[in-house]
């Protein structure tokens, strides 16, 4: 997905044709990039990062990473560890513990101090572990789950093309009205309202989020007597951008056909 991963353009198998060759470029590619919004970082009720100067790392095969000014790190609640890693791209990075109240949150922080000549972009600014502090907030709104990706993309379009989805060749869902949900770098999905589907769902207690579809409800099907786990899903209050698929499911899984016309 996006830039970087699948075959974005600075993935490592890019997709398309470009006008230029490649065979000069590094095969590890890196974008640094400004992030322009107000970003914050709490841990409980404490403010560890508040700025208006991040940037986002794109790099090739990771997902984006926020880089923020160390400036505007609350630097009271950091203390300087003995851990290194080592990145054969960006150089030796160094890493602070956060420390707020009585709660410490070892290695939560890394910057790069002195970055390789390549990366040298990279000199005054340090990166939090995302999950490493309790809320993210975007100008006003708390991020609910990872970061949004600024190239990622989600569309849907309403479809009049047959679509039959069979479990070891019986036909359990068959529509003429799906939705074909695009996302950026992935194959098409189809959705399928629920009407449409011939057999038993039943709801699974699995559930995941996607950060640009909304939190995701899974379903088992019943087949011929037996259950089949978790080989639908749906987003029952999906996102903006995805809220046409709201009442549809998905199938995909071991023994699942999706067959689009």
């Amino acid at each position: 997905m996006s830039l970087t991963l699948g075959k974005g353009p600075l993935g490592g198998s890019p997709g398309g044709a470009f006008n230029f060759s490649l065979d000069d470029a590094p095969r590890h590619r890196i974008l640094f990039e400004d992030y322009p919004v107000r970003l914050r970082a709490k841990v409980g009720d404490t403010v560890v990062v508040d700025t208006v100067g991040a940037k986002l790392l794109h790099e090739t095969a990771i997902k984006p990473v926020v880089y923020v000014p160390l400036a505007d790190v609350d630097a009271s609640l950091l203390t300087p560890t003995d851990t290194s890693t080592h990145c054969p791209f960006k150089g030796d990075a160094s890493y602070w513990t956060l420390t707020v109240g009585d709660r410490e949150i070892p290695d939560a922080l890394w910057a790069y101090e002195s970055p390789q000549p390549d990366a040298a972009w990279l000199k005054g600014y340090g990166a939090l572990y995302w999950d490493k502090v309790d809320e993210w907030y975007v100008e006003d709104e708390l991020v609910d789950g990872s970061l949004r990706d600024p190239y990622h993309r989600v569309d849907v379009h309403p479809s009049s093309r047959p679509v039959v989805v069979r479990a070891g060749g019986q036909v359990i869902a068959e529509s003429t009205r799906p939705k074909i949900l695009l996302e950026t770098s992935l194959a098409p999905r189809v959705y399928i309202p629920r009407a449409d589907v011939k057999v038993d769902l039943e709801p699974s207690e699995r559930r995941t989020h996607c950060a640009y579809k909304g939190h995701a409800s899974y379903w088992s099907a019943t087949v011929d007597g037996g259950l089949l786990q978790d080989v639908a899903w749906s987003y029952e209050e999906p996102l903006a951008e995805s809220a046409d698929i709201a009442g549809h499911v998905s199938f995909d899984g071991e023994g699942i056909e999706v067959e689009l016309g």
